[in-house]
């Protein structure tokens, strides 16, 4: 049965749209077209005025939610948990994230089937920079082997990013992961420019939470950060929720990239979604303080935030213009990833759509085409 949901405002992961429906069949877009046009007879739910009909928002590095860290329950239960925490508020499609698990925490995490919520993984870590760790227990961090790179090319089902430090593996490394199928992305970091434009010529495809736990631009090094601004290959990750980045550098990030490789990601914590005031990466507790995930010594330890509070904070407290700031949530991530699928409003796209109020608020949520 084709049933159709139209709104005077639509944004379909590109463009706004006036006065147009969209048409749902099993699951899937069917067509987007002028309200006018929807044939006679069929059923259509119409948003009230002042309501936008937005793509679900698409999130590649969700930590945890609903109580539960990834880190903990890599297993399929583990993910559902933390991809229904997320749906409801508005994140239809995500990417759980581990972070720097042992070899077999990896493996578990490889192995688990791609669902129609989480079509893949997001390995964070091991393989990164010691000096720029974070909130990654030291004793976790450690060199990409040969084994490792077996496990990424044994497994080929979904999505696969792994975010390295580039400076701690050979090049040739990157090139063997991308071509296995693994999107690559640099973070936690202390690369040089060049190491970066290397890491680019041999399949790098992007940054993880920009500005945060990388090399900084300073006058004669550009480091990670002026790499991401600079080398048009490379998309970028950013958390926006007030306390990672300040504002100015959003700015300076979204008139350097555009919409069109910055993307928003929310880092979240298994906090979100949930009242756990408190969870333990490693022998590490970090605590929830007035918005604030840290440790004992001050470090961020991941963010309670969701992709709809970051796109309200990129466009009411950043200053970003409404489309690109949806299209951050949306399009780019899911492009970032090859997901070509998400993140629009297209025909053959999967219908999962978001009502918004004018406060960008989430107030209705369709998954598959099934309002929630």
């Amino acid at each position: 049965m084709i049933k159709a949901i139209a709104a005077g405002r639509v944004f379909d992961g590109a463009v706004l749209l006036v006065d147009q429906a969209v048409l749902v069949q099993d699951g899937r877009i069917a067509a987007v077209q002028p309200i006018a046009e929807v044939p006679r007879g069929l059923p259509v739910r119409r948003l009230p005025d002042g309501q936008m009909l937005v793509p679900g928002y698409v999130d590649l590095q969700v930590n945890g939610g609903g109580g539960v860290l990834f880190l903990d329950q890599p297993d399929a239960a583990g993910v559902a948990a933390i991809a229904a925490a997320h749906r409801v508020l508005g994140t239809t499609t995500i990417l759980p994230t581990l972070i720097s698990g042992t070899a077999a925490e990896i493996d578990a995490a490889l192995a688990i089937a791609p669902t129609e919520a989480a079509p893949g993984v997001h390995i964070e870590g091991p393989f990164l920079n010691p000096n720029r760790r974070g909130i990654h227990p030291l004793g976790r961090i450690r060199t990409l082997e040969a084994a490792d790179l077996a496990s990424f090319r044994a497994v080929c089902r979904g999505v696969r990013l792994l975010t390295l430090a580039p400076e701690m593996v050979p090049l040739e490394t990157i090139a063997a992961l991308t071509e296995a199928g693994v999107v690559v992305f640099a973070g936690h970091s202390e690369a040089a420019w060049a190491q970066m434009q290397d890491a680019a010529c041999q399949g790098l495809r992007g940054v993880t939470h920009l500005f945060n736990a990388m090399s900084q631009v300073a006058p004669r090094a550009p480091g990670v950060v002026g790499a991401a601004l600079t080398i048009p290959e490379l998309f970028a990750g950013l958390i926006l929720d007030g306390l990672h980045v300040h504002a100015a550098n959003a700015r300076i990030a979204h008139s350097c990239l555009s919409a069109g490789r910055l993307f928003l990601v929310s880092d979240a914590m298994s906090t979100v979604g949930s009242d756990v005031g408190s969870l333990r990466i490693g022998d590490t507790e970090v605590t929830l303080q007035n918005g604030r995930l840290s440790g004992p010594d001050g470090t961020l330890g991941g963010a309670h935030l969701c992709l709809a509070e970051a796109v309200r904070h990129a466009v009411q407290n950043v200053g970003l213009p409404l489309t690109d700031a949806l299209r951050m949530a949306t399009a780019t991530p899911a492009a970032a990833v090859g997901l070509a699928d998400r993140g629009r409003l297209r025909p053959g796209a999967r219908a999962d759509l978001l009502a918004l109020d004018g406060d960008l608020a989430v107030r209705h949520v369709w998954f598959g085409g099934d309002l929630l």
